[in-house]
């Protein structure tokens, strides 16, 4: 990561940070730093930002507990603008919701895939828990329940592929992919990264 001598800071001495989801990619908030609090935010490896309205540091967290471990850090061309990347503990934004931006975000969807934005789906669930979702069972009853789930809907594409029933497979494949994200998202790890192995696997075989 930089150091805050070598970014471009404005006339105020801020610098506009993007805090990003490092699993879903989802865009969370948009929040500004100084040279502390970007310092501050490399040391603990949490987001801290400067309130322009407060004129003071803030640790995102610090009183909610919805703390953001940072992931990494990338910068634009001219030092002065950041994207942080992030694995919330909880929702970004402070009516309780999962991101400050609104969810008709959604009409951009054409820039993913389906997995993706089913793993965004997931990662909202586990940041916000809203009560009676199937997601939010799963995370409380925490890894083994995950695990348990993977195996019998891998189990149960077994025994469709093996009676010839693609009705029945479609639907089984469908179930475990869901449940392989989750089992993902639990561990924090990304789906891009997974998508990376098969890409680099396919680029050494051509």
């Amino acid at each position: 990561m930089k150091r805050a001598d070598e970014l471009r800071f404005n006339e105020d001495g801020l610098i506009p940070a993007i805090v990003q989801d490092a699993a879903s990619k989802e865009v969370l908030t948009l929040a500004y730093m100084n040279r502390e609090s970007y310092e501050k935010t490399i040391e603990t490896k949490e987001t801290w930002f400067y309130s322009r309205s407060r004129q003071e540091l803030w640790h995102k967290g610090g009183t909610s507990g919805n703390t953001q471990a940072v992931k990494g850090i990338r910068y634009d061309c001219d030092q002065d603008a950041l994207i942080v990347l992030v694995e919330p503990s909880g929702p970004a934004c402070h009516t309780g919701s999962y991101s400050c931006f609104s969810p008709e975000k959604a009409e951009a969807a054409d820039r993913f895939s389906i997995l993706n934005e089913l793993e965004s789906v997931i990662a909202k669930r586990q940041a916000e828990m809203p009560e009676g979702a199937y997601t939010t069972y799963l995370f409380r009853e925490g890894i083994d329940k995950i695990l348990k789930k993977v195996g019998e809907e891998a189990s149960e594409v077994i025994i469709a592929a093996k009676n010839r029933d693609h009705e029945e497979l479609k639907w089984e494949a469908a179930d475990l992919l869901y449940h392989l994200l989750v089992l993902l998202r639990e561990q924090a790890l990304p789906l891009d990264e997974v998508l990376e192995v098969l890409k680099k696997r396919h680029s050494e075989s051509d």
